[in-house]
């Protein structure tokens, strides 16, 4: 009876190192199915990002190439580096882009602080304060977001040429101050949203009023969609051609997109070279501000 029980568990303990080792290659042939569809995920982003980073890859490698090379062959790998594109770029144009760079980092930085003063403070208007008209107007805002910039642009024009603006940085600059970016209102709206109210009351039963609140309160706790409106912001002022080309008329005024155009409409020369130089430079503030955000 004692041997039957023996062999009994003998057989059950040989059982379960059969299952044990079974479940073992189980989960080893499931690591070795995760690890090849993972390394098949990244080959697959790998190749998409280059498919995606190749246009910046090109116009790099295209501005230092010779000016018979840029079209002339598809590798990026230049015969010979001139690096002479980039200093005979910046002093091609009868201004230097020392000038179009500081025109362009005015425009920007202002219109980045006008967009995140006055964006905020409508966006806490409508997210945390109660007053008349407030669905009417919120729906107001949101129908300018609906509207394509070329539908208001021939009024907006009648009115700062009326206003003797035209030829001056102010189109460019006081309309950010005035929460004309419906986008960055509807961004900071949302996120305001999220804060607790509890929060508000706090600040209220401390003496606080509602631009202390605004000021003390929401705003420290907002920093990540003001960093985020400060990026969008940042990057569609600094790269914007089509209003800059309407309202600056002189070329000491010019930004950087406008100046970049000069090298195509030099007469009968192409300078393709310095224009890509030029434009891998105008990247640079772009790149570093993202960085620093990120």
């Amino acid at each position: 009876m004692k041997t039957n029980v023996i062999d009994g568990a003998a057989a059950m303990s040989a059982a379960g190192d059969h299952d044990a080792r079974i479940a073992h290659e189980m989960r080893l042939r499931q690591k070795q199915r995760e690890k090849r569809a993972k390394l098949l995920k990244h080959a697959f982003l790998i190749l998409l990002s280059f498919v995606m980073l190749y246009p910046l890859f090109w116009l790099t490698a295209s501005s230092l190439k010779p000016e018979n090379e840029i079209f002339g062959s598809l590798g990026l790998w230049p015969s010979s580096f001139q690096w002479s594109n980039y200093t005979e770029g910046w002093n091609a144009l009868p201004v230097s882009f020392t000038v179009f760079y500081k025109n362009s980092a005015i425009v920007t930085i202002l219109s980045v602080i006008g967009n995140l003063l006055s964006c905020s403070f409508a966006a806490y208007a409508f997210a945390r304060l109660e007053f008349n008209g407030r669905t009417f107007f919120f729906g107001l805002m949101m129908m300018t977001m609906m509207l394509p910039y070329h539908v208001v642009l021939i009024p907006q024009y009648v009115l700062f040429l009326k206003l003797g603006w035209v030829d001056t940085y102010l189109p460019l600059i006081v309309p950010r101050f005035l929460a004309a970016d419906g986008f960055f209102i509807f961004l900071m709206i949302q996120f305001f949203r999220g804060i607790p109210r509890e929060l508000d009351e706090a600040a209220m039963i401390d003496g606080c009023g509602p631009f202390k609140i605004y000021w003390a309160v929401i705003l420290p706790l907002s920093l990540p969609a003001m960093a985020t409106a400060a990026i969008f912001s940042m990057i569609w002022v600094w790269e914007d051609f089509l209003a800059p080309l309407i309202y600056l008329n002189d070329i000491q005024s010019y930004t950087v997109p406008l100046a970049l155009r000069l090298f195509v409409d030099r007469e009968g020369t192409s300078a393709f070279g310095q224009m890509f130089a030029m434009s891998v430079l105008s990247l640079v503030p772009v790149l570093i501000a993202f960085m620093a955000f990120q």
